[in-house]
């Protein structure tokens, strides 16, 4: 079937809209893929439902090569299932909640890790039933607090989630070994640009977790690898190397002394060196106070101790505690608890009112630190961990840097940005104990199964493909996924031209190539030129000034234009789309 631009649903802009902050949103709303409806709620147009259908269908032949089965669960669901999760009250005001007419709690589904266990314990009974991976592909919905960015991060989205179900641990391994294959097939065959990194769980829980990470300098997420070595993880999931512990024994005792107007580490080390210390921000140690939330309960204050030279990364902090929440003790706080002196704080005062304290791996028995002491105006040098002050246990906060070591000898680290494009998880028998599913195994006994689980977000893909392979004149899609494989353009007012222009689209047509034929007649070459390279399709045939020679265009979309006879023009296309 031929798409005609005459007739298409479709009117492309030329100025960005005033929202937009990165190429992708920019771009799939000025060439008509996409419409804002609400905050983070966008309306899919044809083209643009053209693009997401054909990468659903990369992720659905993938899935279903690895024996995934297909269903589809609702988005509006009941409390009950999130309740015995806990995660009714972890998600927090990420959920969408309201209830129905009987005054029922609902929710529009966050993720859906609940449904699919609990159908596979309604269905299921023996171990000859497993393994089984089931997925689906659908909306889902979360109440971003500042939705940004198009579909990068929206309110509502899609996404593909399955779950695999395995008798043994062994089988999760394989399991979670078909789906990091899978990954790499879908990502591949759309050119992604990619890095698989080692992730925490965070509130999906679990062990073993890996993140795929599209390329971009528009990325939320901040990832590392390795200069030597095939390492890379998330910043959240990077484990800082740990301090060398020094003897206690024969260290000199800590001294307490008037540091005025020293609030900030750079003053510290400022009146430090003119008291003929050699110290650098690295010796001393900053005391950062938050406040936790645990769902469900009050906050309570926690100590956070970091090498100075380091700030602490909030989003580093709040991966480790998760489900937590995490923030900055507030002028508030410090008024409530007078044993708190804004710059002065220090491990000694925190320790003995009650506050956990937890510290960065460098923070090792015997290492010694310059910091508050609890007092105006007041710090203590060489006070020794392990000797004048104990943690509660260590924590990944602090900041990571590029040049850090990376692990395991593997060189340095170098940071990359990135955007969340897929995220596999072993979840072990979390959800399968909280929702009691008790399977009959060889020996006739009951025995729990074990859960893999595998997201890939399908919008977001859509995307992160617009933002890898724009330029400044529009989109340009790759063959898979393009609204339609090749554009034609009569770009001559002469009627033979356009006769020959429907001829053409014909001929494609029927050679089973996906056309999109620009046919507007009262439209000039220049326009049709700019709407043909915004629209982004991989080729495109123009007849133009050389078709009455007998010659047309075939531009590569940001790549080269070859002038062939009109005659070999279907040929090289098809030539060109099977690659």
């Amino acid at each position: 079937m031929i798409t005609r631009l005459s007739s298409l649903f479709l009117r492309t802009l030329r100025e960005d809209p005033a929202d937009a902050e990165v190429p992708s949103h920019k771009l799939l709303v000025r060439a008509g893929y996409i419409r804002r409806a609400a905050p983070g709620v966008y309306s899919w147009l044809p083209l643009g439902l053209r693009t997401l259908r054909k990468i659903e269908d990369v992720v659905r032949e993938e899935m279903n090569a690895i024996g995934g089965q297909e269903l589809l669960f609702p988005a509006l669901l009941p409390r009950e299932p999130y309740e015995r999760t806990n995660r009714w009250t972890e998600y927090g005001d990420h959920l969408f909640r309201l209830k129905d007419r009987k005054d029922n709690d609902m929710l529009l589904g966050p993720t859906h890790e609940e449904m699919f266990t609990q159908t596979v314990k309604d269905l299921y009974s023996s171990y000859k039933d497993f393994p089984v991976t089931l997925y689906q592909i659908q909306t889902k919905y979360r109440d971003e607090e500042r939705p940004r960015a198009g579909i990068l991060r929206g309110r509502e989205f899609v996404m593909k989630d399955s779950y695999s179900f395995d008798m043994s641990d062994a089988g999760l391994d394989e399991s979670y070994a078909a789906h990091r294959r899978a990954y790499q097939a879908i990502f591949d065959r759309l050119g992604v640009s990619y890095a698989i990194c080692q992730a925490t769980s965070g509130a999906m829980g679990g062990s073993a977790s890996e993140e795929f990470l599209a390329v971009s300098e528009n990325g939320e997420d901040t990832f590392v690898r390795a200069t030597d070595g095939s390492y890379a993880a998330n910043v959240e999931a990077v484990v800082t190397q740990p301090g060398v512990e020094q003897p206690i024994e024969g260290q000199p005792e800590a001294v307490e002394y008037d540091t005025p107007d020293a609030e900030t580490i750079a003053t510290l080390v400022e009146w430090a060196r003119g008291e003929g210390l050699d110290v650098t921000a690295a010796d001393t140690l900053k005391c950062v106070v938050v406040k936790v939330t645990a769902p469900g309960e009050e906050p309570e204050l926690l100590g956070v101790l970091v090498p100075g030279d380091r700030e602490v990364d909030m989003k580093r902090l709040a991966a480790s505690l998760e489900p937590s929440e995490v923030a900055m003790a507030e002028d508030a706080d410090f008024r409530k608890n007078p044993f708190l002196v804004r710059g002065y704080v220090g491990p000694r005062g925190l320790a003995a009112n009650g506050v956990r304290v937890l510290a960065d791996p460098r923070v090792v028995p015997g290492t010694a630190w310059i910091t508050g002491a609890d007092a105006p105006n007041r710090h203590v040098v060489g006070l020794v961990a392990g000797r004048d002050f104990e943690v509660d246990g260590y924590i990944e906060a602090a900041e990571i840097r590029e040049g850090d070591p990376a692990p395991e000898g593997q060189g340095t680290l170098t940071l990359e940005r990135g955007i969340e494009i897929g995220h596999i998880f072993q979840l072990g028998r979390k959800y399968t104990e909280a929702f009691d599913v008790q399977i009959l195994d060889e020996s006739g006994k009951r025995s729990v199964p074990t859960m893999g689980s595998y997201g890939i977000g399908v919008s977001r893909l859509m995307a992160v493909l617009a933002e890898q392979r724009h330029d400044d004149k529009g989109l340009n899609w790759p063959v898979e996924v393009a609204p339609y494989q090749v554009h034609v353009v009569v770009a001559n007012k002469d009627a033979a031209a356009m006769e020959a222009g429907e001829r053409l689209a014909g001929e494609l047509d029927d050679a089973g190539i996906e056309v999109l034929f620009d046919d507007r007649p009262k439209v000039s070459p220049g326009v049709k030129f700019k709407d043909a390279e915004l629209l982004g399709m991989p080729f495109a045939v123009v007849l133009g000034r050389s078709f009455a020679d007998g010659i047309v265009e075939l531009r590569v979309r940001g790549g080269e234009t070859l002038e062939i006879p009109a005659d070999e023009a279907v040929a090289k296309v098809q030539e060109l789309v099977r690659g």
